[in-house]
């Protein structure tokens, strides 16, 4: 199992824009922080977070091959559930149903990060440690804001 300072390597080998870095950062602490509470394994989880999207700035929209790619490159590098969960965040292209909690979680834990990006960027809130609970809620409920991300991600690891 790689340990974290690996993984950032690999990340940063992949990913050069910041943006894509720092969320993948924001997953790994938001499935790191579920594994705590759920007794999981927290490295295990962390690194799966922390390196779901490897291949995005390959892909970009394309997005038949998001996930594969990735897969491809941690073959062998990462356990096997770890590699799942990777390929049930795109389950309508890779045709990996998500199953147990670390897929779920995945895929919740992604569209949650997204989510709290997108405040970052389009309100007068730039910090996250600015964002609270009650800010989160309140712009969840509102479905006009981040109209585009689809919440029923979020909700799939009730």
């Amino acid at each position: 199992m790689l340990v974290r300072d690996q993984a950032v390597k690999i990340v940063k080998k992949y990913l050069k824009e910041f943006d894509n870095i720092r969320l993948a950062v924001a997953v790994e602490s938001i499935l790191r922080k579920i594994a705590e509470i759920y007794d999981k394994d927290q490295d295990l989880w962390g690194i799966t977070g922390l390196l779901y999207n490897l291949d995005y700035e390959y892909c970009g929209s394309n997005f038949q091959n998001r996930g594969k790619i990735t897969n491809q490159i941690l073959d062998g590098i990462i356990p096997e559930k770890s590699i799942n969960a990777i390929k049930a965040n795109n389950y309508i292209y890779t045709e990996y149903i998500p199953i147990t909690p670390l897929d779920k979680c995945l895929i919740a834990a992604v569209t949650s990060a997204e989510f709290i990006m997108y405040i970052t960027k389009n309100t007068s809130i730039k910090n996250l440690s600015d964002i609270s609970l009650p800010i989160l809620i309140n712009k969840y409920n509102d479905s006009s804001f981040a109209s585009n991300l689809n919440r029923n991600r979020i909700k799939l690891c009730e």
